[in-house]
């Protein structure tokens, strides 16, 4: 079993939901075009570590929690794989565009019994953060992986922490942690920890980046954050730690061009399987 360092597991979600029942439901009006938002603000640094790491023409890849479908769509048509198995709990938004080479499957990847082959690429972006047992999923994806593939897991990184300046922002984003956590259980304090899960998965050329795009008004990061605020409106109020009023003042923050904030940043960690050594003939 993998464990942190000091022998802890990751403590995981602690929330009674799960993401897309109570809160962001595929079915709701512009939730595609909310998870989109966020899609526009990571797809280019994904898909740049991708390359980085080699993905392209005759890998089968994996993308786990694929949601609408862009890091599948974009894999098939810009790095010329041979195959993506997106996986989703919902598939409705990547059943909605059909590309060739693109196998939706509706499968909780969490769940027993989920067994979809074995790939050249495992990726999964902003999805553990939202599971009960981040390091057994670590476990779980990296036993997908063919000798040589590549996991590539990316999550949230809190930095609105205690060291930083108390604004109405800061109050909003500390608040919207808390309420998903009680909520649906999502936790990103394990998150800096992702590397060391990847070594104890027996995973080899550990290594990780952390991305933090610019609060820019107008911009999708600024109203992805908004969009997801309205959205977890009665989870933040819930938590005792922001009203509606201040709901709204961290979202002016948001369109203001004198606000100088940080986003959540994007913590991505990658490994590969080892390749077995040769035996001599």
């Amino acid at each position: 079993m993998t464990q942190e360092a000091g022998g802890r597991l990751p403590s995981g979600p602690a929330g009674p939901g799960l993401y897309g029942e109570c809160l962001f439901r595929p079915q709701d009006e512009g939730e595609a075009a909310r998870v989109d938002l966020g899609a526009l603000v990571y797809d280019a640094t994904t898909f740049a570590r991708l390359q980085q790491l080699g993905v392209g023409p005759g890998m089968r890849c994996l993308d786990v929690g694929a949601g609408t479908g862009t890091v599948a769509r974009q894999l098939l048509r810009e790095a010329g794989v041979a195959e993506v198995v997106a996986v989703d709990r919902d598939i409705r938004f990547l059943a909605a565009e059909p590309v060739a080479g693109l196998t939706a499957l509706e499968a909780d990847a969490s769940g027993p019994g989920f067994s979809p082959g074995l790939f050249d690429l495992v990726h999964a972006r902003f999805l553990l953060m939202h599971l009960p047992s981040p390091a057994r999923m670590v476990e779980r994806l990296a036993a997908l992986l063919v000798p040589g593939g590549v996991l590539v897991l990316s999550d949230a990184v809190d930095l609105t922490t205690e060291g930083a300046p108390r604004t109405p922002y800061t109050t909003a984003m500390r608040a919207m942690w808390r309420g998903l956590r009680e909520t649906i259980g999502t936790d990103v304090s394990w998150v800096p920890s992702c590397p060391r899960l990847m070594v104890a998965a027996g995973l080899e050329a550990v290594a990780a980046e952390i991305h933090v795009p610019p609060l820019v008004p107008g911009s999708p990061m600024s109203r992805f954050w908004a969009g997801t605020w309205d959205r977890a409106r009665a989870a933040m109020v819930g938590t005792g730690l922001v009203d509606e009023a201040g709901i709204d003042e961290a979202k002016q923050c948001l369109e203001s061009p004198q606000f100088a904030g940080l986003s959540p940043g994007m913590l991505t960690a990658w490994g590969r399987r080892a390749v077995p050594p040769t035996t001599p003939s």
